[in-house]
């Protein structure tokens, strides 16, 4: 069922190889590396392994009829439906913090209950889109590779 794209599902274990995402900008290039993420700013998660985006539309998905999220486009290029807002609070997106992923373009939050699918991917949880921000819809990064922003030279106090 659903859209025939890939599935993109959630794994219990931090360490999966397979569940790394970067952290990119809009199409227009509007997120420089090393720059901190903004609370409220768009961005894209392109899966590592597939260079995939996440990417979600009006399908339901197959376990829980909430709507389908999939991975979609090549090398990092995809459409206007790769675009989620990050929601946290203060003014960027810290380390430790759990933050919500809010789609622009049809509004529902990156979440995840619990439902498991069979075979041929037993034991993995559906990752949907949900209308309402819940407890289901939480998300914290346990690991990867983070930047730290570089001093401004202008405020360097050594001589």
């Amino acid at each position: 069922t659903g859209s025939g794209q890939q599935s993109v599902t959630g794994v219990e274990a931090s360490d999966d190889a397979n569940s790394y995402w970067r952290i990119r900008g809009k199409s227009d290039g509007s997120c420089q590396r090393g720059t901190p993420v903004k609370c409220g700013q768009a961005i894209r998660l392109t899966h590592v392994n597939t260079g995939k985006n996440l990417h979600t539309h009006h399908f339901p998905s197959p376990l829980s009829n909430n709507q389908e999220v999939s991975a979609f486009g090549d090398d990092g290029e995809g459409d206007d439906l790769d675009i989620w807002i990050v929601q946290c609070s203060g003014t960027y997106w810290e380390r430790e913090d759990a933050v919500r992923f809010k789609h622009v373009g049809t509004e529902v939050f990156l979440s995840i209950t619990g439902e498991q699918y069979g075979h041929p991917i037993r034991g993995q949880r559906e990752v949907h889109g949900m209308p309402t921000a819940n407890h289901h819809n939480y998300w914290k990064a346990m690991e990867g590779i983070f930047i730290k922003p570089s001093m401004d030279p202008a405020k360097h106090d050594e001589l």
